[in-house]
């Protein structure tokens, strides 16, 4: 399982004609946009992702690191311990709904891809600390 972290307006078009829009791929908006972030974690990659999020949301210093991949293992492990969620066979949306209840103070939304119509997953409303995954 890759998941895909969005923390941006997706552009449509990519300089074609109308008829041939179909708007960007992930792939090309990652490497155009600074604000997308790919999560290439072969495990735990839910958790890697959320760490990330919450980074970039809190303007931790460590962002940077986390976004490329380091310095991911002890606050990944700690998360997994405090929210009591257990991803050894992968996350799905119960697992989701245990991280959403752990981090009450943030709202987490899924994404089917890169439209914003295909809302898969959202959880507090009130918060206005939003987490954005695109999968």
């Amino acid at each position: 399982m890759e998941v895909r972290l969005d923390n941006a307006r997706v552009a449509a078009g990519n300089g074609r004609m109308a008829e041939k829009r179909k708007g960007r791929s992930l792939v090309v908006m990652s490497a155009i946009k600074k604000s997308i972030v790919v999560v290439k974690a072969a495990f735990l990659c839910l958790a890697h992702a959320l760490i990330i999020a919450m980074a970039q949301v809190n303007g931790d210093p460590k962002y940077a690191l986390y976004r490329h991949g380091k310095c991911m293992k002890k606050p990944v492990e700690d998360l997994l311990k405090a929210s009591g969620v257990d991803l050894t066979n992968g996350g799905g949306f119960e697992e989701l709904e245990q991280f959403q209840e752990y981090l009450s103070d943030y709202k987490i939304v899924v994404f089917g891809g890169l439209n914003p119509d295909r809302v898969m997953f959202s959880g507090n409303f009130l918060e206005e600390k939003k987490i954005v995954f695109a999968i």
